[in-house]
Formats: structure tokens, C-alpha cells, sequence
């Protein structure tokens, strides 16, 4: 099973040439794994609010291992966002745990440092619509099950193509 962390691991030299790998650049921002795959190996990062070059960066897990990235873009792909954002508008818990999930996110990211362009906005489209899966999938396995039922969702619905408890490295 993959590790959930709210607190991210240290990010040794392995990981960064593995992230480079997986990315096909050099890594921006990371300041931490958040999620790693049963063979060590990173799935999510952790970023800094703010780049190196100054920009605001909202999306603090960041997916990264190409079989999760590529199951996660073929199930956005299939439409299933806009049927997770018509389902927060007439399921009022779900909207509410979403809501909470998106606090999570922004207390999770204050930890790093504020920054005032994004001040309030969390990523992936939270708290009222769905905008990327990837951001809340790697939400779900950074702090694992339960924070964000989108997310926990997502990944349910990629299982056979790609779960955290199976290396695809």
C-alpha cells in the first residue's frame, strides 16, 4: 500500500532523478514525497507554495508516477468530472465533506508558507467543482482515505488500470 504522510519525507537525490524521470524534467518546488509507491519509489510530491522563480503554485500534491497520471487522464477523459461537479451540487454532504477536503488542502499548504495570490484557493477545483483529478488523486494518497472523497473515488475507479497497493514502476 502506498505511505500516506501529511508531514512529506525528506527528498533524497534518488528521489529527484526518479521524479525527473517520471516528469521528464526537472522538478520544481518539492519539498517533500507525500506518497510512495510500495517499492519506495515517489508517486506524489509535495510543493512549495511559491517556485523558485516566484510564481504562486497552488497545487501542493502533485501525482507523479506515469501509470497513476495516465489512469487518472483516461478516467478524466470518460466525463467523470462534470458528472463529480453535478453531484456536489444536489448532494449536500458530499459538498460538505468536499469543502472540508479543500480546508485540509489550504492548511496542509499554509504549512509551507503563505501566499497571498492564492490565499483561499486550493487546487483541482475544490470546493465546488472538479476541475483536475490528478490534484485531488494525489490529495487522497497523501493524506490518505477519508480527506477527500473525490479523490478516494478517483481512485477507485482506476483500480484495474492502477492502484497504490501494486508497483507499476
Amino acid at each position: 500500500m502506498t505511505e500516506h504522510v501529511d508531514v512529506p519525507q525528506d527528498v533524497s537525490e534518488a528521489d529527484l532523478a526518479t521524479l525527473e524521470a517520471q516528469l521528464g524534467r526537472p522538478p520544481r518546488g518539492v519539498v517533500g514525497i507525500a506518497a510512495r509507491c510500495v517499492c519506495g519509489r515517489p508517486t506524489v510530491v509535495r510543493t512549495a507554495p511559491r517556485l523558485p522563480d516566484g510564481t504562486p503554485f497552488p497545487t501542493t500534491y502533485y501525482l507523479t508516477h506515469p501509470r497513476a497520471v495516465a489512469a487518472v487522464s483516461t478516467l478524466e477523459a470518460s466525463g467523470v468530472m462534470r458528472e463529480m461537479t453535478t453531484r456536489l451540487a444536489d448532494d449536500a454532504e458530499l459538498a460538505d465533506h468536499y469543502r472540508r477536503a479543500h480546508e485540509h488542502y489550504l492548511a496542509r499548504r499554509a504549512e509551507l508558507g503563505e501566499v497571498p495570490e492564492i490565499d483561499g484557493i486550493s487546487a483541482g477545483g475544490m470546493p465546488t467543482r472538479v476541475k483536475c483529478l490528478h490534484v485531488l488523486v494525489g490529495h487522497a494518497l497523501a493524506a490518505g482515505p477519508g480527506v477527500n472523497p473525490l479523490g478516494d473515488e478517483a481512485l477507485a475507479l482506476i483500480r484495474d488500470e492502477w492502484r497504490p497497493q501494486v508497483c507499476t514502476c
